[in-house]
């Protein structure tokens, strides 16, 4: 299937009322109903399609995209719908993680996810972050300095670490995280807090030998 033929199949997918959702979790995990189970893995498609869309000039964007899909079936089977987190905040983790794996696999750099997102001066979050012309050692810095930081988000939490993913990585406004998580802005703000305190204290003697 090309990525073209992927996008038009998505528009046949309709988002679940907040109703059905809640019963066809139950149906899934209660009863171990598989059509239940089809139901939300292909509702949730539309969450794979949007993180592979910055990857979409690869030739291997669907083999990412299988990946994307791996990530998100994985989530369904260990989501907990009892918890009150929304199963997009907790499937995008894995998502990712299955698509950085596929990426690092097939040689592509990680920081390809960003390549188009432009900021106010008409520059990627790359070209703020890696300079073309740095050295070798100095491009060796930040990707050690990145995968510190992915280790540390990973130690957090489960809610501090969907609130640091989805606010920071996932750029996503504090009211809808919110929203999305059930819980008020200012919770978020004091786990986004929180998450960051933890975060730093985790980076502090890594830091002070950098």
């Amino acid at each position: 299937m090309r990525f073209e033929d992927y996008i038009r199949e998505l528009d046949d997918v309709e988002t679940l009322a907040p109703e059905r959702e809640a019963a066809l979790w139950r149906a899934f995990k209660e009863e171990r109903d598989e059509a239940a189970r089809r139901e939300i893995i292909q509702s949730y498609q539309p969450l794979v399609f949007k993180n592979a869309l910055p990857y979409r000039t690869l030739d291997s964007v669907m083999d990412l995209v299988q990946e994307g899909t791996v990530g998100l079936i994985e989530a369904v089977e260990s989501y907990d719908h009892r918890r009150g987190v929304a199963f997009s905040l907790f499937a995008v983790h894995r998502i990712r993680g299955r698509m950085m794996d596929f990426l690092k696999k097939e040689g592509s750099s990680a920081l390809a996810c960003i390549d188009g997102a432009m900021d106010e001066d008409g520059l990627s979050v790359k070209d703020r972050l890696v300079d073309t012309a740095a050295s070798v050692s100095e491009q060796a810095e930040v990707h050690e300095l990145s995968a510190r930081v992915r280790e540390a988000l990973s130690r957090l939490p489960q809610k501090e670490r969907l609130v640091l993913e989805q606010v920071f990585l996932g750029r996503a406004e504090v009211r809808e995280v919110a929203e999305q998580m059930n819980l008020s802005p200012s919770h978020i703000y004091r786990l986004q807090k929180t998450g960051i305190r933890r975060i730093r204290g985790m980076m502090s003697r890594f830091m002070h030998y950098w």
